[in-house]
């Protein structure tokens, strides 16, 4: 699934994607959504949930191919995190 160059800077995409998620994903979510992975397209507010982050970018992007995406995870405030874990 090739890349394609988003058509907004890091900051508008994080802007737009908690907005839609906030007024469009997060009142659809069920308890057995925590956790998963939600692929937005910040520009027609499209998304795909599922358990697996590849397997939602991908579904989504077999839809909207040229999507710009925004990636979250429901019930976190970060979707991936970096460091040194215990």
């Amino acid at each position: 699934m090739p890349a394609t160059e988003s058509r907004h800077t890091p900051d508008e995409l994080a802007r737009l994607g908690a907005q839609i998620f906030d007024q469009q994903v997060r009142p659809a979510l069920q308890p057995a959504d925590d956790g998963k992975f939600v692929a937005i397209d910040v520009e027609t507010g499209d998304y795909e949930i599922d358990e697996d982050d590849y397997t939602a970018v991908a579904r989504l992007r077999s839809r909207r191919p040229a999507a710009d995406m925004w990636l979250m995870q429901a019930g976190y405030p970060t979707t991936y995190r970096m460091g040194m874990g215990r």
